[in-house]
């Protein structure tokens, strides 16, 4: 079965660039401005969507992350509300990959069935759930890939060859290779290291690789797009959102600075020269 993130790796491989994949917190700063952002990503130059489950102990995340996090959630975000943000969001979109990042506690609660049936039913494609290791794939990797979701997993720099092949066992949509050793936004990629971590990480698999963690800006989304076949963002877009509150509310200016700044990665990485094939 092809999803919607097979189907768009596929069509930017054939023209020879990366994907922008673009993060942005559901429900920051609230309900109403986070799903406008949402559907402005795509025109802006997103190429797939991470939509991040609120939580109020995300562990992986930077300060940033976790403040968007805690902007949602004293907002009133909930999972029901995440979802149904993805389902208004697909009335206009049918083709952009979306997929829920972040942790297993907001989908246990919901109930695992009654999620990846309310997920695939709003239009969602893929999971990136942080707190699963491969160890427990029965909870909720294997029924997501049966229900026909992606089902994504991170490699890091400390994944070593023994490590690997449990990671990618049963990923699908594309590998998550977060680029420095620590949280979210936490420092910048060195694009050599990135080239040769995706030529091991291909070596293992026939998945897409996309390299997260610390891209800021067009010129650094460019060296990791002509190293990999994406580049996801996402401390700097919710701090765009942050930097445009105004006493922690929106203004009227919140979803164009974070279209603004994905506009600019979208130029550094369509300028991105030569990529490695898969």
């Amino acid at each position: 079965m092809t999803t919607r993130i097979d189907a768009r790796f596929a069509a930017l491989k054939a023209e020879g660039r990366a994907a922008l994949v673009t993060f942005i917190t559901a429900g920051d700063p609230d309900l109403e401005t986070s799903t406008a952002l949402l559907k402005a990503l795509p025109g802006a130059g997103a190429d797939v969507i991470e939509l991040g489950m609120p939580f109020t102990d995300p562990m992986a995340d930077g300060p940033a992350v976790q403040a968007s996090g805690l902007r949602a959630l004293n907002g009133g975000q909930t999972m029901r509300k995440t979802l149904a943000m993805v389902a208004e969001f697909r009335k206009a979109d049918p083709a952009t990959p979306m997929v829920l990042m972040g942790y297993y506690n907001p989908i246990y609660v919901h109930g695992v069935e009654a999620f990846l049936h309310d997920a695939k039913a709003a239009g969602v494609d893929g999971l990136i759930v942080v707190d699963l290791p491969p160890e427990e794939d029965e909870e909720l990797c294997l029924p997501a890939l049966k229900a026909g979701l992606n089902f994504i997993r991170m490699a890091t720099p400390t994944t070593d060859e023994k490590r690997l092949p449990a990671v990618l066992a049963n990923t699908s949509g594309f590998v998550y290779y977060v680029s420095v050793t620590g949280i979210t936004g936490a420092a910048a990629p060195d694009a050599g290291k990135v080239g040769a971590a995706v030529a091991r990480l291909k070596a293992h698999s026939h998945l897409p690789v996309a390299v997260g963690f610390g891209v800021k800006n067009a010129a650094s989304a460019a060296a990791i797009a002509a190293k990999a076949d994406g580049v996801a963002v996402g401390s700097a877009l919710v701090e765009a959102v942050r930097t445009s509150l105004n006493g922690g509310k929106a203004t009227a200016g919140t979803v164009g600075a974070v279209t603004a700044l994905v506009q600019e990665l979208a130029a550094g990485v369509r300028g991105a020269k030569q990529k490695v094939s898969a």
